[in-house]
């Protein structure tokens, strides 16, 4: 890898800043290959978008549903376990009534049939994004139907998308005039941003707290039973626990839902029978409580301290979001009926159980739910609650992770390693955040200690314990606020200081400067113009490639992108410079890692679209004012078939680019790296020209050179920036670009090991911007 450092101030360009600004500020126009394919837009579209009728794969949601059992609703089915200790515990004492316990069963009979089952079954879990759940799923999808400016280089290009259009076209007036005012008022827009954010913060928080209130839960039963071992034996065993959980994801969702799925399932089943023989055997009555008229008494009895009770009650609904958060791991219809059908019913009838115990056993309220056990099956219930507890949090950790995903596609997140664990793409591991919410988790157990203090931190009671996940959320909030914020300024000076396309194009082909063989990929967040560190580059080393290629790997507010439109290929400048440029496009769930082929699908791409060029004018860039060429959207699938070039295949050699035999260095360069990272071994693919006496010359010529210069070797330039606030700048914004900023930037992982480029055949152009 190579550095050339630059210090560059925004200021003291002279370059005019882009009028361009907002959520669509570059836009490139395209041309699809719908006419060679057979295929319109709209048709493709209807080929793209998710199945209305999820009968017809009935066998997949099937699979699909016994899955999210064991993911997402373990927290769910675990409540029981310390609802009513927590409703009764504090000022409630002294209402410990067998009316009260039954006023207390009908609050959480309506508030789990109102919330899960009506709001989020019949309602919520119908607002997704292509399949995709969660906050930012919907910010997404309203920012594709309004100017949010969520992404800062969106093109008008990303709106031909098949995902782009999903969800509802049509649109109320009320909808049109929140639209316009959002669309109006930036500070609106920003209000927005931080709910969002708020919101995804708040469930992170929540998978803090919900790991150590379920296993320290389900581990009260065995100091029940024997009395002889201390609560620091208690909290120690669950400490292992925890640990064993969080080791336990990098196996991935997938294999984690089918190992933990049976495991819920005879526990519903198991605490269904138990609330049924509770029923039965100690006070029938109870199914009284199902009519609303008894909260209306809990009420009248216990005035203000009920109201107080309610956070208690909460608890029973704990781990809902991750039913909306979890959406694109599974799907809607699997997980509808997994819940309606098994989940609701086995809660209600062990809540119903346990208050028919507690009407007659008041005493047993501080343990009441390994009381209410029968004698005989109260070891095998135990290991079970154990084990159930330990899924229970496995939902809201798989929804930390979707999450984090998420803001980290829409720039707001630093980067951190995503893993996609299994074929279906919405199921991922982030080794990162997995182990810091292990050890937060740990600080909670070991902190609080007990499940009523670890409660607390749910409701209002925010000096007993509900600083906790406020605090954590107001953290969280601020480094992906900062983050943002940082990554905006960065993007807007590349804009604002791009170095301008007719000034480059004064210089001739040759750009005033030596070109060497080779191609040359050059990385910015920018879809139109010459991005500032190319400027900088040769103006330090007046040499460049044969070719050049201005690349742009962005995200865009869809879940997916299909490979038949990921790649935007475009020309830049006459064809005699042989500068293009290539935007690759991913969705916020989609993998953004390079499987070794990035190269050879480029260059197929190149070549396909020089070949298009010929006989579809409208490409060429001569016509355009700008003198940025119509971008194309070329389909890697049918790369192999429509590509002008031969293509063979050769023996497993290192990933580096570099194969010119003329440098003696290079290759003693690239057999060390070879030998040290034998790892990143990969198949090398020869391109050749085969003889078309048809084909245009100029087209034939410029295919030998694309070619040549792959031959030759590919390069990755890239800037390793230093974010810093202009002198002048207020003390906040100081605060947060030189200290905070700058601390994420360090801390997380660079571009190039994110995009998995080849360290070896990586040039580095050093900048510091202003901002």
């Amino acid at each position: 890898m190579y550095q050339v450092g630059i210090n560059h101030e925004e200021d003291s360009l002279e370059h005019p800043p882009s009028s361009a600004a907002g959520g669509r500020q570059e836009s490139t126009d395209t041309v699809g290959k719908e006419g060679q394919s057979g295929q319109t837009l709209q048709e493709r579209r209807k080929r793209k978008l998710p199945s209305k009728y999820p009968l017809l794969n009935i066998s997949r949601n099937l699979v699909l549903a016994y899955q999210s059992l064991g993911v997402v609703y373990g927290d769910l089915s675990t409540s029981p376990l310390y609802v009513y200790r927590s409703i009764f515990d504090g000022k409630l004492q002294d209402y410990q009534t067998p009316e009260a316990i039954f006023g207390a069963f009908s609050l959480i009979f309506w508030t789990i049939t109102l919330i899960p089952l009506l709001k989020y079954v019949f309602f919520v879990l119908s607002a997704d994004d292509n399949g995709e759940g969660g906050s930012f799923a919907l910010y997404s999808l309203l920012c594709r139907h309004a100017k949010f400016s969520l992404l800062p280089n969106q093109q008008a290009a990303d709106e031909e998308l098949s995902a782009y259009r999903y969800g509802y076209s049509g649109q109320s007036t009320s909808c049109l005039q929140l639209k316009r005012f959002l669309e109006k008022h930036k500070k609106s827009r920003t209000v927005l941003l931080i709910i969002v954010l708020l919101g995804a913060c708040m469930v992170i928080g929540d998978g803090v707290l919900t790991p150590a209130m379920s296993v320290i839960s389900s581990m009260s039963g065995i100091k029940a039973a024997a009395e002889h071992l201390s609560h620091d034996g208690v909290l120690f065993l669950s400490c292992i626990i925890l640990v064993g959980l969080f080791a336990l994801q990098h196996s991935g969702t997938h294999r984690v839902g089918f190992l933990f799925a049976p495991i819920v399932l005879i526990w519903l089943i198991s605490i269904m029978i138990i609330g049924l023989y509770n029923t039965v055997v100690w006070n029938p009555k109870v199914v009284a409580a199902l009519s609303p008229y008894y909260i209306v008494k809990f009420f009248r009895e216990t005035g203000k301290d009920g109201w107080i009770s309610l956070g208690g009650v909460l608890l029973s609904v704990a781990g809902t979001e991750a039913m909306y958060a979890d959406l694109g791991h599974f799907s809607a219809f699997s997980m509808r009926i997994t819940f309606a059908f098994v989940v609701y019913p086995c809660l209600v009838i062990q809540y119903m159980g346990q208050a028919a115990f507690l009407s007659k056993n008041i005493d047993s309220l501080p343990n009441s739910f390994y009381s209410s056990i029968p004698d005989k099956v109260y070891w095998p219930v135990f290991v079970i609650a154990t084990l159930a507890a330990i899924v229970g949090s496995q939902s809201i950790i798989t929804a930390t992770f979707s999450i984090v995903k998420q803001c980290n596609a829409l720039g707001c997140f630093p980067r951190v390693k995503i893993v996609h664990t299994s074929k279906h793409r919405g199921q991922i591991y982030v080794p990162e955040i997995n182990w810091i919410l292990m050890i937060l988790t740990l600080v909670v157990a070991i902190g609080f200690q007990d499940t009523t203090l670890i409660g607390n931190a749910y409701v209002i009671k925010a000096p007993q314990g509900g600083w906790v996940s406020l605090l954590f959320s107001l953290v969280l909030l601020a480094v992906m606020l900062v983050w943002h914020y940082g990554t905006r300024k960065k993007y807007k000076y590349d804009l604002h200081n791009k170095v301008p396309l007719k000034w480059l194009l004064g210089l001739g082909p040759s750009l005033g400067i030596v070109r060497v063989p080779g191609i040359g990929l050059i990385y910015s967040e920018l879809v139109t113009g010459v991005p500032p560190i190319f400027s900088h580059f040769v103006t330090n080393l007046p040499a460049f490639h044969n070719v050049l290629v201005f690349v742009c790997v962005k995200s865009v507010p869809v879940p997916h992108v299909s490979s038949d439109e990921r790649f935007l290929i475009g020309r830049v400048g006459p064809r005699a410079y042989r500068m293009y440029r290539c935007i690759v496009r991913y969705g916020y769930k989609d993998a953004q890692q390079d499987d070794g082929n990035f190269e050879d699908l480029l260059i197929q791409s190149l070549a396909e679209f020089i070949q298009m060029e010929a006989v579809e004018p409208q490409l060429s860039s001569s016509e355009s004012p700008s003198l940025d060429g119509r971008m194309a959207v070329i389909s890697t699938r049918t790369l192999q078939s429509s590509s002008p070039l031969i293509i063979s295949d050769e023996d497993f050699v290192t990933c580096s680019s570099i194969q010119s035999s003329k440098s003696q260095t290079l290759q003693s360069l690239r057999s060390s790296y070879e030998d040290e990272n034998p790892e990143v071994r990969r198949r090398r693919v020869r391109f050749n020209l085969p003889e078309n006496p048809g084909m245009d010359p100029e087209v034939r010529d410029e295919l030998l050179d694309l070619v040549q210069a792959k031959e030759a070797g590919v390069a990755y330039i890239m800037g390793h920036s230093y974010v810093k606030a202009r002198r002048s700048s207020s003390f906040w914004k100081k605060l947060a670009v030189d200290v905070g900023y700058t601390f994420l930037r360090k801390n997380c992982r660079c571009t190039a090991v994110a995009l998995n480029i080849p360290h070896i055949s990586l040039i580095e152009v050093g900048m510091i911007y202003y901002v």
